[in-house]
């Protein structure tokens, strides 16, 4: 006989659905229904009796969403689980905010639920997703090769889960860093996107070990044309309830994929190889168009990768030109190109060299912004 593993208090105000969802928990021995209400302030005031360890509670009403913080305050020791009649990146967004475990949609029946909670816990901390857009003015930047050593060195030293999405449209090749070969791809995410929820979205990603996962680029630089970009921000957005940090490699230059991933990020990460004076200059363009964002409150960082020269004084002759901090500068070392250039950045990451010791301390200065 299956143990039982969480007291459950079911809010939903259609009496049909209440009934039909309760049924489905009362046949699941993982699940001790211990009271259904119609209404979440009754819920909240009435509840304490039963020591639930897991609500369930619809949030299709703007009422019941803006109690959620309440239920979390009041009853510690339980989660919250959120339940829709379609899906809401809105609602989903401000319950992972206040804390809850996430949202499944209704009627659900019992896998679903444990699945939720499951993903919860991989996840991380209940803190609000971290989405983190890597943008370059132009190419060969080493802006995928910073982006997934970022990946790895998140993972590793928060013990949460990171997804990177491939939005490298012609072409990206984070799948090939970690000579992976997915079976899904960012393409097929974005056309099935409305008819998805987190644990479905989560069969698009692929696992490539030590809390990252990937989704990956087109299999054909002609299949960018099918991504359309306000399907691609809905599968960003639902992404935040399957990982802690969201990663976006964005294609170079601006475009209306860029710009649309950069503006929906809450950090804008811009990168160019430093090998000429242009580099200075491209980058001074490029941040007159984050500025705005800039100014309310996103986060917008400076690197310079292919430094030869990674003194303080260097650092400060380039925000002297910059008229900006610079947040890291990168050298070029011939070990990062062998094993990104060979698949093994996961297995074979140089730890302690420069560039890698320079990446984990600014992944340190991000799990520490808990913002």
């Amino acid at each position: 006989m299956t143990k039982v593993t969480y007291r459950v208090i079911l809010v939903e105000r259609d009496p049909d659905l209440l009934s039909r969802m309760a049924g489905i928990l009362k046949a699941d021995n993982a699940f001790d229904l211990a009271s259904t209400y119609h209404d979440a302030d009754v819920a909240y005031g009435q509840s304490s009796v039963f020591r639930p360890t897991l609500f369930l509670i619809n949030v299709d009403e703007p009422r019941a969403v803006a109690l959620i913080p309440r239920f979390l305050k009041g009853y510690p020791q339980a989660q919250v689980l959120g339940l829709m009649g379609q899906w809401n990146s809105n609602v989903a967004e401000q319950l992972l905010s206040a804390g809850a475990s996430g949202c499944i949609l209704k009627p659900f029946n019992s896998a679903d639920v444990i699945e939720a909670l499951k993903i919860y816990k991989r996840r991380g901390k209940a803190l609000p997703t971290r989405t983190l857009a890597f943008f370059s003015p132009k190419g060969h930047s080493g802006r995928t090769t910073v982006a997934t050593v970022l990946a790895i060195e998140l993972a590793k030293k928060s013990g949460e889960s990171v997804g990177i999405i491939d939005a490298d449209l012609q072409f990206g090749d984070v799948a090939m860093f970690f000579d992976a070969v997915p079976r899904h791809n960012v393409v097929e995410a974005s056309h099935d996107i409305n008819l998805l929820t987190p644990a479905a979205l989560e069969n698009y990603f692929h696992p490539v070990g030590n809390g990252v996962w990937i989704m990956s680029g087109p299999l054909q630089p002609e299949h960018a044309e099918l991504v359309e970009a306000n399907r691609l921000i809905e599968v960003v957005r639902m992404a935040g309830c399957l990982f802690r940090y969201v990663i976006l490699d964005l294609p170079m230059g601006f475009n209306p994929i860029s710009l649309a991933l950069a503006e929906c990020a809450d950090t804008d990460i811009l990168i160019s190889m430093l090998s000429s004076g242009q580099e200075v200059r491209h980058m001074k363009r490029s941040l007159k168009m984050f500025h705005m964002w800039d100014t309310y409150g996103k986060r917008v960082y400076t690197m310079f990768s292919g430094v030869q020269n990674c003194t303080e004084n260097h650092k400060r002759k380039l925000e002297g030109e910059l008229g900006r901090s610079v947040t890291l500068m990168l050298p070029e070392e011939r070990r990062i190109k062998e094993v990104t250039g060979s698949g093994r950045l996961m297995k074979d990451l140089p730890e302690g060299s420069p560039f890698v010791d320079a990446v984990s301390e600014f992944a340190f200065a991000l799990i520490g912004d808990r913002r």
